[in-house]
């Protein structure tokens, strides 16, 4: 057996190498036995054994190895027949000076290889041991022979060499979205230094700034109490306000109908002879021949125009010819540009509110034009009357309060020298009123009695009672719904057979329900049919039919029956009404004839679902005080859903702001303007307007819904690896992300109701004019 032992030492304790650089091989292999030759005369066993390895010491402070270099220590291999194998030899790094912390350096950059394996034993013989490769003793936070950090993750509180003796750090001081960092030097403490996985999240419990600000307070419970608390309390303090700056006097109980003229003085002109010799309203109508409805709703697709064909009642107070043109110049004025309404359809897309708001200018706009032409800038040429066409004052134009609904109204000069004229009341019987709006939930169908109309009326209804007919039936027309005519006009028609011609059928007279004025596009107008009791007691069909068919048999579909009598019925009332005085174009409506009435429907009626005219509820204050919560409420999910998408991204928070430019925040001014505003009547338009804005955010909302939907469903399915590890934390993490915008989108889904219960309370303050009870509806 051969024996060799070779040590190599490079450096001493007392003077280490500074720096060490191998670039080839060195050595201190143990030395590998040959065979034994049969022809020596020694008695062996076996073959010899290979030698040791030797050592390798190494006092220094840096090494360098090489690429493809080595440092060997190995044994010798075994000699035939059945030597084993040398074992391995030594390697041994006595570091000076190890640096620590910040001031660490590698020690060394082992690029080569570095063997202390043991030596090949031959046939039988046994494989020698490996050596060792050890270094001097590292200090806390490295490990290993060259003293190496820890790996991230990982900490070192001891001094020693073994991997073992760097310990896992706690996971559960490791927030959700944060990964352990690199340090120089290595880790000593339990405590493992970390960063946010993104700048978008704040040190040190890497929360978004929504997160910090929850988790500030108290957490998501005492949180979610305290801004319950705080809303309550803001929502009492500004009902105290609306109260002390509003007043109690719109709620104080009912109110009477207003009969204010509608002629609007804000818009000064020359005063002619008209205006200074002006009539009261007693003489206005003695002199009043007809009114002659405008065709259309006045919007950029139906707007107002006159038949080119006078009425009978004054075929002979206008010349034929000059009414032709003065139609003609009229119908011109009332024709919307065609850049009116691609305003209109542009602002629809975006900003609805705003659309309604322009369509409503151009409205007043297009009207103040119409009377100021007819006032004062159109000659009246088409009047045969010589003393109606040098005062101007033969013919004026009025408009319903929401500029729907106008009229021509003809008034005698005084040199006609006709014994018949004007007509009485009973003599322009049946007399057709057109009611205002659309049945929509911004301009509900009303009838409008301006003064002309209530003097009028004061021939055969005294003025009481004609108020209070107006009043009982605005309050039943506010919850037609356009789109929705079959089931919403059924209530009205009863209401006219059991409450209004109750009381009106001792003055003589009774009312229908009617529609008017069809034109080419399926436009019509509703409003009513007013005749004396007499020549409706003539009018047999409606009687005779109205005891064949009952509301019951149209409410469970007796198709049979509506189809055997509604086009008979129909048929021979309106051919009845047309034959003998010529002056209604329309046709009655009732229990019968109202399924072959045409819905008329448009891309917003989804929104009568939501946004709906309904009947009041009372208990303003507590509607006030409720509407002020969610209106608050509101306001901060808004804030918290934006500040909440803010962490997401910019691109989020854009996206949730500006789908529909200002819809989130446009709900709070407008719902306090509707609060704090004086007069019934103008804080339910600008509560309508806040309604508006209430239901137009909600798209932004459920924006915010699909586009966290889909972020988070990415971010759960992201990258394997470590990156995916942080994305599946995170998504944990933001399991609940849903929860502000779902709330936000309920609180807006309330509010819809409470508003119009709070719209409803204060346009309808008189509760008997909903009695079931006749008696009690008159007397009150």
């Amino acid at each position: 057996m051969i024996q060799c032992l070779e040590v190599r030492v490079m450096g001493s304790m007392e003077h280490p190498l500074s720096r060490l650089e191998i670039f080839g091989s060195m050595r201190a292999d143990g030395e590998s036995s040959k065979s034994i030759m049969e022809s020596q005369n020694v008695d062996v066993m076996g073959g010899s054994g290979g030698g040791s390895g030797g050592s390798l010491l190494f006092f220094l402070q840096t090494l360098t190895l090489g690429n493809n270099s080595l440092l060997s220590s190995s044994g010798g291999h075994g000699g035939q027949p059945g030597g084993g194998g040398g074992g391995g030899g030594r390697v041994h790094f006595d570091w000076f000076n190890i640096a620590t912390g910040d001031e660490y350096v590698p020690m060394a950059a082992v690029n080569g290889t570095i063997l202390t394996r043991g030596g090949t034993g031959i046939d039988d013989g046994h494989d020698g041991k490996d050596g060792t490769l050890t270094g001097k003793e590292c200090p806390k936070g490295l490990f290993g022979v060259f003293c190496e950090e820890c790996p991230i993750g990982t900490y070192k509180d001891v001094n020693g060499s073994s991997e073992a003796l760097c310990i896992p750090c706690p996971p559960e001081e490791l927030p959700h979205r944060a990964a352990y960092t690199f340090v120089r030097g290595g880790v000593t403490k339990p405590s493992c230094p970390y960063e946010c996985i993104s700048d978008k999240y704040h040190m040190p419990h890497c929360y978004t700034p929504l997160e910090d600000l929850i988790y500030a307070l108290g957490g998501p419970w005492l949180f979610g109490l305290l801004l319950s608390g705080l809303l309550v309390l803001l929502a009492l303090v500004l009902s105290v306000a609306r109260m002390k700056f509003v007043g109690t006097d719109e709620f104080s109980g009912p109110t009477p109908t207003p009969h204010e003229s509608q002629i609007d003085h804000s818009f000064p002109f020359l005063e002619s002879l008209n205006e200074v010799l002006e009539t009261n309203r007693t003489e206005e109508s003695q002199s009043h021949v007809h009114r002659l409805y405008f065709m259309g709703s006045n919007t950029f697709n139906q707007p107002w125009h006159l038949p080119h064909s006078p009425p009978d009642e004054i075929t002979e107070l206008v010349y034929a010819d000059a009414f032709i043109k003065f139609v003609d110049e009229i119908n011109s004025l009332a024709a919307y540009q065609w850049w009116e309404g691609s305003v209109y359809s542009i602002l629809s897309l975006f900003a609805y509110p705003f659309a309604w708001s322009w369509q409503q200018w151009c409205r007043k706009k297009k009207f103040q034009q119409l009377r100021e032409f007819v006032r004062s800038e159109y000659d009246h040429a088409c009047l045969r009357s010589c003393r109606s066409r040098a005062l101007y004052e033969g013919l004026k134009v009025a408009a319903t309060p929401d500029l729907m609904v106008a009229y021509v109204d003809f008034f005698l000069g005084g040199d006609e020298k006709r014994p018949d004229l004007p007509p009485r009341l009973q003599q322009r019987f049946p007399m057709c009123i057109i009611f205002g709006g659309a049945g929509s939930y911004m301009a509900p169908y009303t009838l409008h009695s301006d003064n002309l109309l209530t003097s009028l009326m004061g021939q055969v209804v005294p003025a009481t009672i004609w108020y209070r007919l107006v009043a009982g039936l605005n309050a039943q027309l506010r919850t037609v719904r356009q789109g929705r005519l079959h089931s919403t006009l059924m209530p009205v028609i009863t209401w006219l057979g059991t409450h209004a011609n109750y009381g009106l059928s001792l003055q003589g007279v009774q009312v229908d329900l009617a529609w008017f004025q069809p034109t080419a596009s399926g436009y019509y107008q509703l409003g009513l049919v007013v005749n004396s009791v007499d020549e409706v007691a003539h009018t047999t069909p409606v009687s005779e039919f109205s005891n064949t068919i009952s509301i019951e048999q149209l409410r469970t579909n007796d198709v049979c029956s509506y189809r055997q009598y509604v086009p008979c019925l129909g048929n021979s009332q309106y051919t009845h009404l047309s034959s003998t005085d010529r002056r209604i174009n329309g046709a009655i409506i009732n229990s019968f004839t109202l399924r072959c009435l045409k819905n008329q429907k448009d891309v917003l009626f989804p929104l009568s679902f939501v946004l709906r005219n309904t009947r009041p509820v009372g208990h303003q204050d507590l509607v006030g005080l409720i509407i002020s919560i969610l209106l608050l409420g509101d306001f901060s999910l808004m804030l918290l859903t934006l500040l909440q998408f803010y962490s997401i991204s910019l691109g989020a928070f854009l996206v949730v702001l500006l789908i529909l430019p200002l819809a989130l925040l446009s709900p709070l001014p407008a719902g306090i303007n509707a609060l704090f505003s004086h007069g019934p009547r103008r804080s339910a338009g600008l509560a309508r307007v806040y309604a508006l804005w209430n239901v137009t955010s909600v798209v932004n909302v459920v924006v915010a819904l699909i586009y966290g939907s889909v972020h988070y469903k990415i971010q759960s399915t992201s990258d394997e690896g470590a990156q995916n590890f942080h994305a599946l934390n995170f998504s944990t993490e933001e399991s609940g992300w849903w929860l502000f915008p779902t709330t936000l989108l309920l609180c807006k889904c309330v509010q819809a109701p409470m508003v119009d219960w709070h719209i409803a309370n204060l346009e309808i303050q008189d509760r008997t004019l909903y009695s079931k009870d006749p008696a009690k509806f008159w007397e009150s």
